[in-house]
């Protein structure tokens, strides 16, 4: 609940933009803070909290859940309005400075930047929220600065040091490439090894013994790897078998959990590889190289040669599908007590940012069909009322801008999305996705 009214509190930088009132929120806030602490109180006298005091709990948490939803999207709203202003003053200055200059000012303008596909992103490239921006920024220089702390691991010329950085990579890397859907009790003992290599315990790979003790610069090379493979396994992995999103995701929570700065990588090294998962959309800068753009958008490039539309969205689905199931699972054998360290808030953030950005064409049906197949049954648990009201808009207000920019030889994604919602939306229910870990999974 204190998590919650901080961010309560960070949005007080919007308040100029707000055509709400934002004291009303930030009141109801600490009154739902007051309850809780109230709540603890009583609870603390008595021992132990009633059921009543639980459930009453429990309902205050939910609304300032939706509270916070509701001024989030209501920020998104200003936001966006407030850039839609700034274009239209800047175009009317550029037309008065054009009439002051004379008919040689009506120049025509350069055309626009293209993306890989060859398509103009003319008005399909929308900035994202600052705090996002920031966040995914944060998060990119954290990992940049992890990579440079084991610098001298990496490219030492010492024989032992190779060995010792070899023999930790593959520690690392191996276990996250056993994860299957085969047994729960084979997957306690990949998250075991894991966890245990991380806590500095020496475990056996290759028949050695290993530990990142071996070496000063170990435990934050093997933190690095470890959500490198992590992210690399929703690229191939999951992209080619959907259901290992879900043994793969339940160790990465577990992980994470534990070890919250392997998390932190595993956010870095997904937005990097896929920049949608922030959701964030890479403009082209004057003066850059259409190969780095390409990069930028997630398209591997090689010997200047651009990998396949299909190739492309297969990838970027495995990322999206595995952040969607990292979001809804925990660790069966963790600390229930806990919060999950990147919860479904997370996952309602990303599905409200991305419906108040233009859609990109192929892409956004892709991966929105991706993220709804896998955690929209968990969405719908959780928000509801208010999940039922999102879909509502996709299918009334969204789905017309993204057929809009579609062309004919990429309409299957958006008949697919189109098929799926209108089928949830008429039997008032989102399936549990294929693969998903039940309780008989984990006595196997």
């Amino acid at each position: 609940m204190l998590q919650l009214s901080q961010q309560l509190d960070a949005s007080e930088q919007h308040k100029a933009l707000l055509k709400v009132d934002l004291a009303a929120f930030q009141t109801r806030g600490n009154q739902l803070c007051s309850l809780i602490s109230g709540i603890i109180r009583a609870s603390s006298e008595s021992s132990y909290p009633t059921a009543e005091s639980q459930a009453e709990a429990e309902r205050a948490l939910r609304e300032m859940r939706d509270l916070l939803m509701n001024l989030g999207q209501e920020i998104t709203r200003a936001c966006e309005d407030k850039r839609r202003q700034d274009e239209e003053e800047a175009q009317v200055k550029l037309q008065e400075a054009q009439m002051q200059q004379g008919p040689e000012a009506h120049k025509e303008p350069p055309a626009p930047s293209q993306g890989p596909g060859g398509k103009q992103n003319e008005d399909l490239q929308v900035k994202v929220q600052d705090i996002t921006m920031q966040w995914y920024q944060q998060l990119q220089d954290a990992s940049m600065q992890c990579v440079l702390t084991f610098e001298g691991l990496t490219n030492s010329k010492d024989s032992q040091a190779k060995k010792i950085k070899m023999d930790l990579q593959k520690a690392a890397t191996i276990p996250v490439s056993q994860i299957s859907t085969i047994a729960g009790s084979k997957l306690k003992e990949i998250f075991d090894k894991i966890h245990s290599l991380l806590s500095g315990k020496p475990v056996q790979s290759g028949g050695r013994s290993v530990s990142v003790t071996l070496n000063p610069q170990g435990l934050d090379f093997v933190q690095y790897k470890l959500a490198e493979k992590f992210v690399k396994q929703g690229e191939e992995e999951v992209a080619s078998h959907h259901e290992a999103a879900f043994p793969i995701a339940v160790v990465a929570s577990g992980i994470w959990e534990l070890h919250p700065r392997v998390g932190d990588l595993i956010l870095a090294h997904l937005h990097k590889k896929c920049p949608y998962s922030v959701p964030f959309y890479p403009t082209f800068k004057e003066g850059m190289a259409l190969e780095d753009y390409q990069r930028m958008l997630g398209y591997q490039v090689k010997d200047s040669k651009v990998e396949q539309q299909d190739n492309f969205l297969k990838r970027m689905s495995g990322m999206i599908r595995l952040y969607a199931a990292i979001i809804q699972l925990r660790w069966p054998y963790g600390n229930r007590q806990e919060i999950h360290p990147h919860g479904l808030n997370h996952g309602w953030r990303w599905l409200a940012q991305i419906l108040n950005m233009e859609p990109l064409s192929d892409v956004t049906a892709t991966l929105l069909f991706d993220f709804l197949e896998v955690c929209g049954n968990a969405l719908m648990k959780q928000y509801q009322v208010q999940f039922w009201k999102m879909l509502i808009l996709i299918k009334e207000d969204y789905f017309p801008r993204i057929e809009a920019i579609t062309s004919s030889g990429q309409m299957g994604s958006f008949i697919r999305l189109k098929q799926f919602l209108e089928k949830c939306l008429q039997h008032k229910d989102i399936p549990v996705p294929k693969g998903f870990l039940t309780s008989s999974f984990w006595r196997s």
